[in-house]
């Protein structure tokens, strides 16, 4: 009985992660000008803060582990030129140059995208989601607007 707790305890299994204050904390060391905004409603959150020049959405649907937590930035308003070329080089870039995250459609626009369950999110994987979605939309934000935005 003695090693069990000493297992359980070792582990980290009943170390509770403070989602929201872990979400605040790696967005105030990205904001541009340490400025965000934050909405919250009973469990839910959302923040949104600029990173370069890109925006970025966070959002948190509530901390069981069927909630999500979510993380996009909006890259390229669509209709865009050549979108049989630029589907192609998105899908190619989600293979090799994406890490965790993805490029999508959301309601007209691509989007770099990170998307998972709260279920077992550690406060390094938030870190690091929030970090790819930013820097991957902002190192790739201008470059599609040029070759691809409606002109």
């Amino acid at each position: 009985m003695q090693d069990q707790i000493l297992t359980d305890d070792w582990s980290g299994e009943n170390d509770v992660v403070n989602y929201p204050q872990e979400i605040e904390t790696v967005i105030s060391s990205l904001a541009k000008d340490q400025k965000a905004m934050v909405g919250h409603s009973d469990d839910a959150y959302a923040w949104k803060f600029q990173y370069g020049s890109v925006d970025v959405f966070v959002q948190l649907t509530g901390e069981t582990e069927e909630d999500m937590f979510t993380v996009w930035s909006p890259v390229l308003k669509l209709p865009a030129k050549d979108e049989p070329s630029l589907m192609r080089y998105l899908l190619q870039m989600n293979w090799g140059s994406t890490f965790e995250s993805r490029f999508a459609i959301v309601e007209d626009q691509v989007v770099v995208l990170s998307s998972r369950t709260v279920a077992d999110l550690n406060p390094g994987e938030i870190s690091r989601s929030i970090t790819v979605v930013a820097t991957i939309a902002d190192d790739n934000d201008e470059d599609l607007q040029e070759k691809y935005g409606a002109s």
